[in-house]
């Protein structure tokens, strides 16, 4: 089992906790992570892409000019994919990007993340953040004691003052045990959990 220190948010021990190592303790597979991002990735993809195809334009119903005799190269429709403001050949059409997967792998891949962070030493756990009030130059003070450059922070609950106070920091994100995925804790090298949310991640992945 692994024992971690807990800090406060002046980087001072403030105990200890132990984490479950059937969430934090599970052998990474880098081939399910990458299943699982490529699948977060793309249900964000809109697939509203269009193109015109010649059964969607208007006109082209007569030929341009006469076959014979004038010189230019023989044409039948005005709407052609040969000719500029024509139809589009095998062009983009709308279509959803998403893709289904498991949610027993979608779990796994989510034990996996946070044991991959425990591993190379980017999981700290902190008692709390306390701030005198909303301000970003309160919270940019504490992220800056606790070393924080590009960091994902786990709430217990949805802090709408620390929410306020850290969302025009680049690269600190906040978010709830229950909103936790897979690939924000691998595109933020930091993991930082609050006391109070390591229960909420443990009941929901163990």
């Amino acid at each position: 089992m692994a024992v971690l220190k807990i800090y406060d948010q002046n980087m001072e021990k403030a105990g200890e906790i132990t984490l479950a190592p059937e969430v934090f303790e599970v052998p990474v597979r880098p081939e399910i992570l990458h299943l699982v991002v490529r699948a977060q990735r793309a249900s964000w993809r809109a697939g509203t892409h269009s193109t015109l195809s010649r059964s969607m334009m208007k006109g082209g119903g007569s030929k341009p000019w006469r076959q014979k005799g004038t010189g230019r190269a023989r044409s039948g429709s005005g709407i052609s994919p040969l000719w500029r403001g024509g139809a589009v050949l095998f062009g983009p059409q709308p279509r959803d990007y998403s893709f289904k997967v498991n949610k027993k792998v979608r779990r796994l891949a989510l034990r996996m993340a946070l044991s991959a962070r425990l591993r190379d030493d980017g999981l700290m756990v902190l008692k709390s953040i306390e701030l005198p009030e909303a301000r970003t130059r309160h919270f940019a003070a504490v992220a800056g004691k606790l070393g924080l450059t590009k960091a994902l922070l786990v709430l217990p609950d949805a802090d709408e003052a620390l929410i306020r106070s850290a969302r025009n920091i680049p690269g600190i994100t906040l978010c709830t045990p229950e909103a936790l995925n897979v690939y924000d804790i691998l595109n933020h090298p930091q993991l930082v959990l609050l006391e109070g949310a390591v229960e909420g991640v443990t009941s929901r992945l163990a």
